[in-house]
């Protein structure tokens, strides 16, 4: 049987041979340390967990909910958004609750993409970002990721060049995976080109509280004018630490907004109301959670960064998000992302992200997420510095 045409356009799963050593390697009862999925593992704060369960016992909860999200937790987002970035966003026309911003991105692809329209967007990037519109039988061009002056002038030859014109342009600052975030100059230049050349902009800011340096990341649509053209996607995820709760917002262009909340009133009926309802909570109540969180992931980020330094293997240390974004040691770079890979998993029992699974410009670099306590980070980097003692007899071990 041929594959449907979607899938066909879809390249194998860069991570599937990674995973695959991993669950062996479990199943045979070796202790793996996962620094490979970017899944939090700090427990969501207790007061949210209250509210869900305080909501979750009334049966009138139980029912369908809103599709496009209720309307207290999008007053919820509109409040975050006027304290965090001094930023209106009116809750009925300028947001959507979405089932995690992965599926809000997704389905606004979905809606915006007509067969063969162009998107571009950064390499290395997060998988949905490009094939979100793969998916919906567009194209993709890809930009540099690095925030500065290479990319706007990468940004206007794609204008120039690319036939047709490309119809908008993803971005996602802090980076997954590299960790790299933008400024508020570079958001301004960027919204001042895309209005001159009628291209939407699709801002993923999912790592808006998880930053280590005291400037915070700036929103896009703090730039006047920008709502004009950009929406943004923003998450519970990281910040509140609910990945399993799957909740997500998109905020900005009524248009593009309204686009999406029509594409989803086809497709589901919203979130279960009690985790929306822990989620206004989430958002609305005290926020020492949050600080919280990213007083852990700063912590383990040095652990990180420190004990690889001890290791011989020189990282840059990440601003921002939950990963770091590691070149290959030098001796290991001939043998590339993948293969390194598989042997720090084999040899090490320490499993990271290949960086081609996030675009073959990641080829070079691994992304190692901070989803162990300190504790397994150290183990993870003691291990680590085994294995590029020995770098010569495991490279050997390929050879032969």
């Amino acid at each position: 049987m041929q594959d449907f045409h979607r899938i066909k356009r879809l390249p194998p799963y860069v991570f599937s041979e990674v995973n695959a050593m991993k669950a062996k390697a479990r199943a045979c009862g070796e202790d793996i340390i996962d620094l490979g999925m970017g899944n939090p593992d700090l427990p969501t704060p207790e007061h949210i967990v209250e509210k869900l369960t305080e909501v979750a016992k009334n049966p009138k909860s139980h029912r369908y909910s809103a599709s496009a999200g209720i309307r207290g937790l999008r007053l919820a987002l509109s409040a975050y958004y006027e304290r965090r970035f001094n930023v209106t966003i009116n809750p009925d026309e300028e947001c959507v609750v979405t089932l995690g911003s992965k599926e809000g991105l997704a389905n606004l692809a979905s809606a915006m993409t007509s067969p063969g329209d162009i998107v571009l967007t950064p390499n290395p990037s997060y998988p949905i970002h490009p094939f979100g519109f793969i998916i919906a039988d567009g194209s993709v061009q890809h930009l540099p990721v690095k925030p500065d002056e290479s990319f706007l002038i990468a940004l206007s030859k794609a204008i120039k060049q690319i036939v047709p014109k490309p119809v908008a342009l993803i971005l996602n600052y802090p980076s997954n995976p590299t960790a790299l975030v933008a400024t508020y100059d570079f958001f301004s230049e960027v919204v001042s080109f895309c209005k001159a050349n009628n291209i939407w902009i699709l801002s993923d800011l999912a790592y808006a509280e998880i930053y280590f340096d005291e400037k915070k990341p700036p929103s896009i649509l703090e730039v006047p004018g920008a709502k004009e053209i950009a929406v943004e996607f923003t998450s519970m995820s990281k910040s509140y630490s609910m990945p399993g709760w799957r909740i997500g917002f998109v905020a900005g262009n009524k248009y593009l907004v309204s686009a999406l909340t029509r594409i989803k009133s086809y497709l589901d009926y919203g979130a279960f109301t009690p985790i929306q309802v822990a989620a206004a909570a989430a958002l609305n109540g005290p926020q020492d959670c949050v600080d919280e969180i990213r007083k852990t992931y700063k912590e383990r980020r040095d652990v990180l960064i420190n004990g690889l330094s001890q290791a011989g293997w020189d990282v840059p240390i990440p601003p921002a998000t939950m990963f770091a974004w590691a070149p290959l040691p030098e001796k290991f770079k001939s043998i590339g992302a993948m293969e390194f890979s598989k042997l720090l998993l084999k040899e090490a029992n320490v499993a990271v992200s290949p960086g081609t699974g996030f675009g073959d410009r990641g080829e070079g670099h691994v992304r190692i997420a901070l989803v162990e306590n300190k504790h397994r980070i150290r183990q993870a980097t003691r291990s680590i510095k085994q294995f590029l003692s020995d770098s010569e007899r495991i490279l050997s071990t390929l050879k032969k």
